[in-house]
């Protein structure tokens, strides 16, 4: 890819991975090819969500195979899609993070359109990617118009693609923000609260493909209720105490790995 701005200094990029053994090589191939026209320094970041299968292992050899640039965290267990985003956040280290899912179903390069519109005039805090044309099975289109419809009318929150994985924050907008979901629903909390302490974010969008390895979780009934319960906890603290519903949670932003 040519960037069409200067190269960001630094940038961290991470992605979650659960079970995930068949995309994680060549997403790292992927992403060391794509982030040296992206920026000058750049890390990336593997969050290996408690994987049974060989995710794990590959993961640490890639990481010996690119010592400084290739980290990976490990959780002890499936803790869940937005623990594993708390924990890329917070491993990260550089000025502008970004992110996307360890399914392949977003392209690395395509976090340019993204870093070109945070490096445009009157620059936004954030930039959040919306499906061009969602590469995803009729039952998952119909959970995201609904979930939509939802976030408007429960918090007024006009993102036209929240679960997009394909976005970049500036790391001074996040400090402050605190994060108590561990499932689905952390996107959303994340820019909830992100809009709450007034952080500017646009949108871009950004194409999507389809998964050609591994298995989707996203439609689990399990991890439905959970985003579900989160969801009406969230809505229901700010009912009775917006400032103290907004200091719930653990810092998003963590020291980085030292």
């Amino acid at each position: 890819m040519t960037p069409t701005r200067e190269r960001l200094p630094a940038f961290s990029y991470f992605f979650p991975a659960h079970d995930e053994a068949d995309n994680i090589e060549g997403l790292v191939a992927e992403a060391l090819e794509a982030l040296p026209g992206l920026a000058e320094r750049f890390e990336i970041i593997a969050v290996d969500d408690g994987s049974t299968d060989a995710t794990p292992a590959l993961a640490d050899r890639l990481a010996a195979e690119h010592p400084g640039v290739v980290h990976v965290v490990h959780h002890p267990g499936n803790l869940g899609y937005g623990a594993a985003l708390r924990s890329g956040f917070a491993a990260s280290r550089y000025p502008v993070v970004g992110f996307t899912d360890g399914d392949r179903q977003f392209r690395v390069a395509d976090l340019g359109r993204l870093l070109d519109l945070l490096a445009a005039p009157a620059s936004p805090d954030a930039v959040v990617g919306y499906r061009l044309q969602r590469a995803d099975p009729a039952v998952r289109l119909l959970y995201a118009r609904l979930y939509r419809l939802a976030l408007r009318t429960f918090f007024g929150l006009r993102v036209r693609d929240v679960d997009c994985a394909c976005k970049v924050f500036r790391r001074q907008a996040l400090e402050g923000v605190r994060l108590e979901s561990g499932g689905a629903f952390l996107s959303a909390e994340l820019l909830i609260k992100f809009a709450a302490r007034g952080g500017r974010l646009e949108e871009v969008g950004v194409p999507h493909y389809p998964r050609t390895a591994g298995r989707a979780t996203g439609s689990n009934p399990r991890v439905v209720l959970r985003a579900v319960r989160d969801f009406w906890l969230l809505r229901l603290r700010l009912w009775a105490n917006r400032q103290a519903a907004l200091r719930r949670g653990e810092p998003v932003l963590g020291a980085g790995r030292g």
